[in-house]
């Protein structure tokens, strides 16, 4: 059975996912930083809604080398999102090597207890795929999030194919990165797997009509006018049809 997990973090998206016909949603916030730990409230909300909902845990932007102070802050943000009723949380830590650190991630996933685990594209920057995917599952994740270490699912098909092969069922492997109803098929056909990631997002016209000043803009990837990038239920359902429609 194959699951589409779609990435939002509004109330707006986690519906328009849920519309479109999600399997499970990744719940962050700042998706335009790659995704950072939502808020509570969010969570609480998003836990209320009929699908599975796995929360992102990462303090901050740009590499995944964590110091202590913010590995704790990250073990209490995966205890208090599974306390909050989260299906699952989604990590992944690096050490300056370009390994996975394998104290990190232990200690976030003890203070999730048995929930569900997932190691993010934090994997396509390790030195040794190979490698790493092995000590991933050796911690015990039960899935791993990954475009091939390209730039695209698409284009790191091959690896992922062969991660799948080697993992044997050890753990499933999620492609996602650059995933549109136009490729999906194509992405399952060359690497095999049997989940996609995808955010699903197309850009929305303000509802604020009133604009005095078009040059000021709030976000690096907003528009002056307001406009924002945001989960589209209709490229979730097209999503969700194409990969139905896969054999």
């Amino acid at each position: 059975m194959r699951t589409l997990e779609i990435c939002t973090g509004d109330p707006a998206g986690i519906r328009a996912a849920i519309d479109g016909g999600a399997d499970r949603i990744e719940l962050c916030s700042a998706l335009s930083d790659g995704g950072l730990t939502p808020s509570m409230s969010m969570i609480r909300y998003a836990v209320s809604m009929p699908v599975p909902i796995n929360v992102l845990v990462r303090p901050r932007s740009g590499d995944f080398v964590f110091s202590e102070d913010e590995i704790s802050v990250m073990e209490e943000d995966a205890r208090l999102a599974v306390e909050a009723g989260a299906d699952g949380i989604v990590i992944g830590a690096l050490t300056s090597e370009g390994e996975i650190d394998i104290d990190a991630c232990s200690r976030i996933m003890k203070a999730a207890g048995s929930c569900d685990t997932t190691f993010h594209r934090a994997f396509d920057l390790c030195v040794n795929p190979q490698k790493a995917l092995e000590t991933i599952i050796g911690l015990g994740f039960k899935r791993l999030l990954t475009s091939g270490q390209a730039a695209s699912a698409l284009e790191g098909s091959p690896l992922i194919s062969c991660l799948r092969k080697q993992a044997s069922g050890r753990i499933r492997i999620m492609a996602g990165a650059g995933i549109t109803p136009d490729n999906v098929r194509n992405v399952l056909t060359l690497s095999g797997v049997d989940e996609i990631h995808a955010s699903a997002r197309s850009m929305f016209r303000p509802d604020f009509r009133h604009n005095s000043n078009g040059n000021v803009s709030m976000g690096s990837n907003d528009g002056c006018d307001g406009s924002r990038m945001a989960t589209d239920s209709r490229i979730v359902n097209k999503l969700k049809k194409a990969i139905e429609s896969h054999s």
